[in-house]
């Protein structure tokens, strides 16, 4: 009789001990996936972004005829930053691919930042309207990015946390979550701190 209670309260403990494992690793799932669907608004918006830049490029194009290396630039920094995002969209949070994605977003913005800034010299552009829409939409674009970008952060360090404090620290190994990357600008890179400046 005392060996079958024994065997009970072992029993009993070893359930208690799997419902609290399986209650950590349906968390660490959870808020895994909560940063993956907030990378998938930055993918929106970064398409968005992507699909603006060719209208730019063929509106100015008319009016910056000696600008062609200005042009270029900004094509190639929207096809790198584009691979950027699909190493991303691969792996959300991996380190190389958000430090690529990082770099290829800011490379974009610089080329981006010199296209306004030589438009300014082409008082038809600015006073072009389809110019003016575009602006507006690619301004309020850099906004949503900035959104999105937080709330992915936010969602990183929830992740981060989750998974490297006691005792899901003890799950996380054993299961193989990794730490996730946070999408960092670079702090020594002004330019691509900042949204381009669009004063039309």
């Amino acid at each position: 009789m005392g060996s079958f209670l024994i065997l009970l309260v072992f029993l009993g403990i070893a359930i208690a001990f799997a419902l609290w494992a399986v209650g950590i690793y349906n968390g660490l799932i959870t808020a895994r996936n909560a940063f993956k669907n907030a990378f998938a608004q930055i993918d929106v918006q970064l398409q968005r972004r992507f699909d603006l830049i060719p209208n730019l490029v063929e509106t100015v194009k008319g009016y910056m005829r000696h600008e062609r290396e200005t042009l270029e630039a900004v094509t190639q920094a929207r096809s790198m930053a584009q691979a950027g995002l699909s190493a991303a969209k691969a792996d959300p949070g991996d380190p190389a691919a958000m430090a690529q994605l990082a770099q290829s977003q800011g490379m974009l913005n610089s080329a981006l930042g010199r296209l306004l800034a030589v438009s300014e010299a082409y008082p038809d552009l600015k006073a072009n309207q389809n110019m003016m829409q575009l602006t507006e939409e690619l301004t309020s674009t850099e906004n949503r990015v900035a959104f999105a970008r937080q709330a992915y952060n936010d969602s990183v360090m929830a992740y981060n946390n989750r998974r490297e404090v006691f005792p899901s620290s003890v799950v996380a190994g054993m299961f193989n979550f990794k730490e996730a990357a946070l999408l960092d600008i670079p702090a020594d890179r002004a330019e691509v701190r900042e949204a381009p400046k669009v004063t039309f």
